[in-house]
C-alpha cells in the first residue's frame, strides 16, 4: 500500500489509538509494523482471529499479561553459551508464567461448550509445556538476586559472610560507641568506602586509628580509615565474597542452559502471546468504537451500512450509508463546502485500509469489502512553495501518477476533481479523467463542484451519483450523505432566507435557462424520494434485526424444550418401569397369598378373600388431572350454572353456551368442553369474609419495567413494588428488565433470591417476553 495514501488518511492516528491497547512491549511493537495486506487469505484469517480475540474481552475475566516482554535476545545469548542475569532470567520466567495462565484460562472458558475459540483452542493445545524452566528460575531466583538457598554451597558461602560482617560490624561499633572516641570521630557511624567498611576520623587524630586510609573528606579534615583490627576481616570477607560470585556464576550458567535447551520454545510461547495480546488490542479499539467485523467478498464490494470515520467522536458523527450499487464503479459526490464530502472519501478509504490490516471498522453489521491492491487519494490542498506549483499544477501531478499505477483491483479517491482552474476546462477535464478510470474498471470516488458532473451518471454507465444534504432553513450542512441523488443548488432558497429581493431573486430565476430549472426540480424529487427510501430501508433493517433476534429466542427455546422434553420422556419411562416392577412384585404377593389361604384353609372367609383382592385395586395410579368419564343423564346447561366437570373433576361456572359445547370458567382457566361433561351442582354458599377498608389504596399493575433505569434505582423500584403487590393481594407478577447486557437481569434475580416475600421465580417464556422478564410468585 502506497505510503501518501496511509499519510493522507491518518492510519497512523489509528495505529496510535491501538497501541493505547496493547498490554506490554511484544503486541506494541507488531501494532507499530501493522500495514494493510493485499492477501485475502492472510486478512480472512487474521478476521477470524480478532473474532476470537473479541470473545474473550467480551467475557470481561482475561488474565492480562502486562508482564510479557521480548526475549529472542536472551535466548539467542543462552543458546551460544552466554549467562543470563538473574532479572533477565525472570523476564523469561514470566513469558513462561503468562502463557500457562492463558492457556489455562482459554481451556477452561472453552471446556463447558458455552464459548467456542476453535482457533485459540487448538493453537493453545499445541504450546509446548515449560514449567519446570519457569519454576526451576523462580526456585533459585527473587527479583534481584539468587536466593539462599539456590544450592547448598552457596548457603553455607553466604552464611560466613553473614558472620564476618556481624563481627566487623561489632568492633567498628565498639570503637565509634567508645565515649574516648567520640571527639576524635567527624561522625559516630560506619560508612562504606571502596567497598570496605571505615569510621569517620578527624585529621588531627589520625595517628590513635592505625589502619589503611581508604578516602578523604573533600575539605581534607577527616579521614576514613579501616583499622588494623578489622583488615585480616575485611580480607576474609573478600576472599568468602569471590567464592559467592563463583557459585553464583556457576548457578546462573546453569539456570542459562536450562533457557538454551529450550530457547525455540521460549520463543514460540512469547510470540503466541504477543499476537494474542496483538489481536485483544484491535478487539479493545473495536469496541471502543462498536464497530464490526467486515465481510470479505471476492467480487468488488463497498457495502458499508451507517458507517462513520473512525477518528471522529462515535457519540456525534453522523453515520452515513455508503454502497457502490449492483455493476456501480463510480460515485460522484456533490454539495457545499463544509458538507461532509471530504470526510465521506475519507471514510470508505480509511475503512478499507482497516479491514485490510484485519481490524473491525466503524460500521453496522453486514458491513462488506473486497480486497484492493492499492488506495490511491488525491485529497487536501497540495501546493508545493519548494516546487512552485499552483494548486492546480500539484493535484494534476499526483492525478497522472495515479493514472499510470492504478488498475481494476485500485480504489482511486478524488476531492474536488478538476478544480483549481478554468470551470468549463476544469469540468471538462475532469469528466475525462472520470472516463479514463471507468475504461481500466477502476472503483472511483469523486467530489467536486461542478454542476456539469451532476448529469454525468446520466449518460454513462457504471456511475451513480450522490450528495451531501443542506438544511435550508439553518442555512448549515446536515452531514448525511445521499445516493443515488445530486447535489442541486440553493443559492436562490439561501438568499431569501438572508433577506434579498423576492424581485431581485424572480429576475435570477427569469435569467435561468429553462432546462436548469427543472433538473433542480428533478433533484429535488429525487431527494425526496431518496430520504423516504432511506428511512423505509431503516425501519426493515430495525424489523429484520427484531425478527432475527426473534427467531434465535424461539429457535433457543424450542432446543431446550426438545432436551427438556427428551429427559422428561426418559425419567417418564423410568419411572414407569419402577412403578410396573413394584406392581408385579406386589402382585406376586398377592397371588401367593391367595394359593396359600386356598390351600392351607378350606374354609375362607368372604371378607379376607375380598380383602386380598382388593389389594389389587391399590395397585393402580389415578391419573392426576383429565378423566375419561361423562354424564350418565345429559342434564339442560345455562350460563351461570355451578358444574363439576368430569373429565377433570374440578368445579366451574358457565359462562356460555353454544349448542353441543359450553365455556367453563374453572379457576384462572377457560375451556370451551362438550355438554357431556358438566354435571350441574349446587353453588358454594358465600363465605364470610372479614373486609379490612384501606386508606389510598392504590391500583398497581401486574408488571414493572425497569428498562433503561439505573442500576440502584431499578432496585429501588423493585422494592417498593413488590411491597405494593403484596399487599394487594397479588399471587404472581411480573418483572420486565429487557436482555441488554444481563446486569440488570442478574442484579434483579439476586435481589429475588434474598426477599422474604418472594416464593420462588422463574424466567420467562417465549410467550411472555423470554429471558427479557422474570415471573415472581408472591407468599
Amino acid at each position: 500500500m502506497n505510503v501518501k495514501a496511509l499519510n493522507v488518511l491518518e492510519y497512523n492516528r489509528v495505529k496510535e489509538r491501538v497501541i493505547s491497547y496493547a498490554q506490554n512491549e511484544v503486541s506494541t511493537a507488531l501494532v507499530q509494523v501493522m500495514n494493510p495486506s493485499t492477501d485475502k487469505d492472510w486478512v480472512t484469517a487474521q478476521l477470524g482471529r480478532l473474532d476470537e480475540a473479541r470473545i474473550i474481552n467480551m467475557q470481561g475475566s482475561e488474565p492480562g499479561m502486562s508482564t510479557l516482554t521480548t526475549v529472542h535476545s536472551l535466548t539467542k545469548r543462552a543458546h551460544i553459551g552466554s549467562m543470563l542475569s538473574v532479572t533477565e532470567l525472570n523476564r523469561i520466567k514470566n513469558n513462561i508464567r503468562v502463557t500457562n495462565r492463558y492457556k489455562t484460562y482459554i481451556l477452561s472458558l472453552t471446556s463447558g461448550g458455552d464459548v467456542s475459540l476453535p482457533l485459540l483452542s487448538a493453537q493453545f493445545q499445541k504450546l509446548p509445556v515449560l514449567s519446570h524452566v519457569s519454576d526451576e528460575i523462580d526456585a533459585k531466583c527473587d527479583e534481584a538476586e539468587l536466593r539462599d538457598h539456590a544450592s547448598a554451597a552457596l548457603y553455607d558461602i553466604r552464611q560466613q559472610k553473614k558472620g564476618i560482617n556481624r563481627r566487623i560490624k561489632d568492633k567498628l561499633d565498639s570503637i565509634v560507641r567508645s565515649q574516648a572516641n567520640q571527639k576524635k570521630l567527624s561522625d559516630a557511624i560506619v560508612t562504606i568506602r571502596n567497598d570496605r567498611q571505615v569510621i569517620p576520623v578527624r585529621s588531627e587524630y589520625k595517628q590513635d586509628f592505625p589502619g589503611i586510609v581508604h578516602d578523604t573528606s573533600a575539605s581534607g579534615q577527616t579521614f576514613y580509615i579501616e583499622p588494623n583490627s578489622i583488615v585480616e576481616l575485611s580480607s576474609q570477607l573478600n576472599t568468602v565474597a569471590a567464592r559467592e560470585n563463583e557459585e553464583v556464576s556457576r548457578i546462573l550458567y546453569e539456570l542459562s542452559g536450562l533457557v538454551a535447551e529450550a530457547h525455540h520454545e521460549i520463543n514460540w510461547v512469547t510470540e503466541v502471546m504477543g499476537e494474542l495480546d496483538y489481536q485483544l488490542a484491535k478487539a479493545k479499539y473495536g469496541h471502543s468504537l462498536k464497530g464490526v467485523i467486515p465481510v470479505i467478498e471476492d467480487e468488488r464490494t463497498i457495502d458499508l451500512p451507517f458507517a462513520w470515520h473512525p477518528l471522529l467522536d462515535p457519540a456525534t458523527v453522523v453515520k452515513n450509508s455508503i454502497t457502490f450499487g449492483d455493476d456501480i464503479h463510480s460515485v460522484i459526490i456533490t454539495g457545499p463546502n463544509t458538507g461532509g464530502k471530504t470526510v465521506t472519501l475519507k471514510t470508505v478509504g480509511l475503512i478499507v485500509l482497516m479491514a485490510q490490516s484485519g481490524m473491525m471498522i466503524p460500521a453496522a453489521e453486514g458491513a462488506a469489502l473486497s480486497i484492493y491492491h492499492e488506495v490511491f487519494c488525491d485529497i487536501g490542498d497540495e501546493q508545493s512553495i519548494e516546487q512552485s506549483l499552483s494548486t492546480f499544477s500539484s493535484h494534476m501531478t499526483n492525478i497522472v501518477s495515479i493514472l499510470q499505477e492504478m488498475d481494476d483491483r485500485s480504489l482511486v479517491l478524488f476531492d474536488e476533481l478538476g478544480s483549481g482552474t478554468d470551470p468549463a476546462e476544469g469540468a471538462a477535464l475532469a469528466m475525462s479523467i472520470l472516463d479514463r478510470c471507468l475504461e481500466k474498471d477502476v472503483m472511483t470516488m469523486a467530489t467536486t463542484h461542478y454542476p456539469e458532473l451532476k448529469a454525468y451518471s446520466y449518460n454513462r454507465e457504471h456511475v451513480m451519483n450522490a450528495s451531501v444534504e443542506f438544511d435550508v432553513e439553518t442555512l448549515s450542512p446536515t452531514y448525511k450523505l445521499l445516493m443515488g441523488v445530486p447535489g442541486k443548488s440553493n443559492a436562490f432558497e439561501i438568499s431569501k432566507k438572508l433577506g434579498l429581493e423576492l424581485s431581485v431573486i424572480k429576475h435570477a430565476r427569469q435569467l435561468i435557462h429553462m432546462d436548469n430549472v427543472e433538473v433542480n426540480e428533478m433533484i429535488a424529487a429525487l431527494e425526496r424520494n431518496t430520504r423516504q427510501a432511506e428511512n423505509d430501508r431503516i425501519t426493515m433493517e430495525r424489523l429484520k434485526k427484531e425478527a432475527e433476534q426473534l427467531h434465535k429466542e424461539l429457535s433457543d427455546q424450542y432446543a431446550q424444550y426438545s432436551r427438556q422434553k427428551e429427559s422428561l420422556i426418559e425419567q417418564a419411562k423410568q419411572s414407569a418401569n419402577e412403578i410396573v416392577t413394584k406392581a408385579e412384585k406386589a402382585a406376586d404377593d398377592i397371588i401367593k397369598d391367595l394359593k396359600t389361604l386356598r390351600t392351607e384353609q378350606q374354609g375362607i372367609k368372604e371378607n379376607e378373600l375380598i380383602e386380598k383382592k382388593g389389594r389389587f385395586k391399590d395397585l393402580y395410579n389415578e391419573t392426576t388431572l383429565k378423566k375419561s368419564r361423562t354424564a350418565e343423564v345429559q342434564e339442560v346447561i345455562a350460563p351461570g350454572d355451578n358444574v363439576k366437570v368430569l373429565s377433570y373433576g374440578q368445579k366451574g361456572v358457565i359462562l356460555s353456551v353454544d349448542k353441543e359445547e359450553a365455556v367453563v370458567q374453572m379457576g384462572i382457566i377457560k375451556m370451551k368442553l362438550p355438554l357431556s361433561d358438566f354435571k350441574k351442582e349446587q353453588p358454594e354458599k358465600d363465605k364470610q369474609i372479614r373486609v379490612v377498608p384501606r386508606v389510598n389504596r392504590q391500583t398497581i399493575k401486574m408488571e414493572l419495567d425497569l428498562r433503561g433505569e439505573r442500576y440502584e434505582e431499578a432496585l429501588t423500584r423493585l422494592e417498593n413494588y413488590l411491597n405494593q403487590a403484596l399487599l394487594s393481594n397479588y399471587g404472581q407478577v411480573t418483572i420486565i428488565h429487557g436482555k441488554g447486557t444481563g446486569a440488570l437481569q442478574k442484579g434483579v434475580q439476586d435481589y429475588l433470591k434474598r426477599a422474604k416475600m418472594v416464593k420462588s421465580f422463574r424466567g420467562g417464556m417465549p410467550s411472555e417476553g423470554g429471558f427479557g422478564v422474570t415471573v415472581v410468585e408472591l407468599k
